[in-house]
């Protein structure tokens, strides 16, 4: 279905009260040895406006500005490509870092593995605060999202480019019509959308991200809130691929809410669940301590795990429950939803 040619890679940024980070990204695409075909900025309904920001790179950059009402970051994205002119999209996050040769190495990639959706993983940046850090190693580790994110074969099936760091070509945003849910697990949507009408998927490890985490912990904890309500939202669309890996945040926080009531009635299973625990996070801390290299960020990492599943774990059964009494062919685009942040 894809030309083995050089690409003209159309950029696609959505972005929503975050001029700053949205300039460095800018500065990335910039440098990049690969020039983009076009770089599509879509404000998404910001109250601090990004055009300044925009303007600044008009002499570096074949860089457009679109400001439109807020509907999400779904929607956003197809309003880039309905006016995107090349004949690969690229999407980022605006809270992202790409190095000099990114687009580079996806061009060579397609040149040789024509594919037609693909997707990269995200890691950390050494200029990132520790907290900045365990976070990344927290959303990206085996043992708290089972190797979902950024892995080719996981323990959650097949491999679905998420849209902090996917492309696709033309053909799959003409086929599929885009995204169909704007919040809520829309890139998720988008892919498995796209994989059973049968275009080709492929993870390229080399076209990584730097991809900036929230700063505070709070923030954090509504963002992965957010993204266990979204997983349910995902099965609303396709309930077949709502897998034993996604309950285990849900479990991880039932276990440890349980464990005070098991202290005063069933002693024994206290004991048993406290010794678990106790055995599970040494092995996240060591293998922390292996990926980061860091003491800190591996005893931070403690912390950001237990607020990622215990945040996660929530917000996948309060969806859940909802789930439960309303309309099973009910479907959910999150029009209504804030940004998570």
């Amino acid at each position: 279905m894809t030309e083995n040619k050089g690409k003209n890679f159309s950029v696609i940024i959505p972005v929503y009260n975050r001029p700053d980070e949205l300039s460095g990204l800018l500065e990335c695409l910039a440098r990049q040895t690969y020039p983009p075909y076009e770089v599509i900025v879509v404000e998404d309904g910001s109250a601090i406006s990004s055009e300044e920001v925009v303007d600044s790179y008009r002499n570096r950059l074949p860089v457009s500005y679109f400001l439109k009402e807020n509907g999400g970051q779904g929607f956003a994205r197809n309003y880039g490509m309905e006016r995107a002119k090349g004949d690969y999209f690229i999407f980022f996050d605006s809270d992202a870092l790409i190095e000099a040769d990114y687009l580079e190495i996806v061009n060579k990639y397609l040149s040789q593995n024509p594919v037609d959706l693909y997707g990269g993983p995200d890691t950390d940046h050494p200029d990132f605060t520790p907290l900045q850090k365990a976070i990344s190693y927290s959303m990206t580790s085996l043992f708290t999202t089972g190797g979902i994110r950024g892995r080719k074969k996981n323990l959650g099936g097949t491999f679905h480019p998420r849209s902090f760091n996917m492309g696709l070509s033309r053909e799959v945003w003409e086929k599929t019509g885009g995204f169909q849910v704007t919040r809520m697990g829309e890139d998720i949507i988008f892919s498995i959308t796209a994989i059973r009408m049968g275009f080709r998927t492929a993870l390229i490890p080399e076209a990584f991200i730097y991809h900036k985490r929230r700063t505070r912990i709070r923030q954090f904890y509504r963002q992965l809130h957010f993204f266990g309500r979204a997983r349910i939202n995902i099965a609303r669309f396709y309930p077949e691929e709502l897998k034993a890996v996604h309950c285990f945040p849900s479990l991880f926080f039932l276990g440890w809410v349980s464990l005070p009531v098991l202290a005063f009635t069933l002693t024994p299973l206290f004991r048993l669940g406290t010794l678990l625990y106790l055995l599970y996070f040494i092995l996240l801390f060591l293998d922390a301590l292996n990926v980061t290299r860091n003491l800190r960020v591996a005893l931070l990492s403690l912390l950001t795990s237990f607020v990622q599943l215990t945040a996660y774990g929530i917000g996948f059964l309060e969806e859940g429950w909802h789930r439960l009494g309303e309309d099973k062919d009910r479907k959910v685009t999150g029009t209504q939803l804030e940004y998570p942040s």
